[in-house]
């Protein structure tokens, strides 16, 4: 979603670094194009005013201008506002006092409230929760069976509501069966509409008063730009939300809607949906997301993924086949399926720093996530034999594999290439002891000969 503010935030700061010494003036011409490279991302005028002045302020400070390296010391300072922007600091829900705790999730409709809300409930049972979501809009053709079969993606209980209830209703007695059955999060799914209008608000009003919810939700869908912020001060001002979930944020829009909507409602981000699946929705974190749009990466959301995908026992046996040689077509294929899991390709590179900076990078086209799944295909298109010994694979079971995957015979060379090229890199890397006591005591499959005790080191 920032790919084109990043960009040019990059080009100011260059230009920046290529001075010895700042000046009033060079600052000045700098923030003049921090302040359009904001603009054009959509975000809010006023927003923009404030943090200009505030970025300025700082900036042609005694500590900024008699530093060693002003250009970096004005990133520094463009980084803190940025984090301030978004909030300052992560927001977790509110769960605590009376059980069960109760999370009301409002919005327009077709911002992605029901989805949201299926993935929240998924990210709350991880974290030991026990949730109980609440179907409250009977207008909606579809709503209530739209949560239903969420409930069941995600395994989490689902209250049995009719399409003619009152939702006030729906809402009381679902509290009272939470407490029954022992549930301590109810989530409600409320309605939405085309556009903010007084029917909406005075039920929303009438949830609220009726169950009193821990927290409000506001969801914004991201690609709406300045009208979520907008829709988002309406909401706030009738029902005093808690809290804001941004969907679609793995979208192409220009990210006005993320800059501007914590400064404007004065509610924080608290979750932002990054993809389609029911695991796709993140904690925000202020400081993580600024350090991306600057381009420094966020090396720790990267290691959190890595870390709920990765198996510590199945890492062991994996390092252990490869310090032996042994690292077959059917590790390759469940290494491919673990990255799947942690996200877009594209996200992943975004997190690596100064990766979306390389120029050489920059001028690739984006990658293609089909890959992977054609790779995928075509090696569970092999036999099991095949997948753990690749030398059989003739040009005849090529062929065969390539006619059992609906691909070309190129593509199961480009496969078979691929992990031949694997294999030679980790060749290499067992050869400068890169796989720790493993590696470094078996090379090639025979064991080191022991120094006499004098010649050790």
């Amino acid at each position: 979603m920032f790919d084109n503010l990043s960009d040019r935030l990059s080009g100011v700061f260059k230009k920046l670094r290529g001075h010895g010494k700042l000046s009033d003036e060079n600052i000045k011409d700098a923030m003049r194009e921090v302040r359009m490279a904001l603009l054009e991302a959509d975000v809010n005028f006023k927003v923009v005013k404030d943090f200009i002045a505030i970025v300025h302020e700082k900036a042609v400070g005694r500590e900024v201008l008699d530093s060693l390296s002003p250009g970096q010391q004005i990133v520094k300072v463009v980084h803190e506002q940025l984090i301030e922007l978004f909030g300052g600091q992560t927001e977790g829900l509110n769960l605590g006092g009376r059980q069960p705790a109760v999370v009301m999730v409002v919005g327009l409709q077709g911002s992605g409230k029901t989805t949201s809300l299926g993935k929240l409930a998924a990210l709350l049972k991880k974290q030991g929760r026990k949730p109980y979501l609440v179907p409250a809009d009977v207008y909606r053709p579809a709503a209530i069976e739209q949560l239903k079969v969420l409930g069941e993606q995600v395994g989490v209980e689902v209250h049995p509501s009719e399409s003619s209830q009152d939702p006030v209703a729906i809402c009381r007695q679902a509290v009272e069966a939470a407490k029954l059955r022992g549930l301590n999060t109810v989530l409600i799914d409320t309605a939405g509409r085309l556009h903010v209008d007084e029917d909406l608000m005075g039920e929303l009003v009438r949830i609220r008063e009726g169950v009193t919810p821990n927290e409000i939700l506001f969801v914004a869908d991201a690609m709406t730009g300045q009208d979520a912020v907008t829709v988002a001060d309406k909401f706030n001002q009738d029902l005093a939300i808690s809290g804001v979930v941004l969907t679609k944020l793995e979208g192409d829009a220009r990210g006005g809607a993320a800059l501007s909507i914590k400064k404007v409602t004065n509610r924080p981000i608290k979750f932002v949906g990054v993809g389609e699946g029911m695991d796709a929705l993140e904690v925000f974190h202020p400081d993580r997301m600024a350090s991306r749009i600057l381009g420094m990466g966020d090396v720790l959301s990267l290691i959190e993924k890595a870390e709920a995908v990765v198996d510590k026992k199945e890492s062991a046996r994996l390092a252990k086949k490869i310090s032996k040689n042994a690292f077959t077509l059917e590790d390759f294929r469940n290494q491919i399926q673990q990255i799947k899991k942690m996200g877009s390709l594209e996200q992943i590179m975004g997190m690596i720093p100064g990766l979306n900076q390389m120029k050489q990078l920059k001028d690739m086209p984006k990658p293609d996530e089909k890959e992977l799944v054609r790779v995928e295909v075509i090696i569970g298109s092999m036999t099991k034999e095949e997948r753990n010994n690749h030398r059989l694979i003739n040009n005849s079971r090529r062929q065969r594999i390539a006619n059992g995957s609906g691909t070309s015979l190129q593509d199961v060379n480009k496969v078979l290439k691929s992990y031949g090229d694997m294999l030679k890199m980790m060749k290499k890397m067992r050869g400068k002891g890169m796989f720790g006591a493993t590696g470094g005591a078996a090379v090639g499959g025979k064991k080191r000969r022991k120094l006499p005790k004098g010649m050790r080191r």
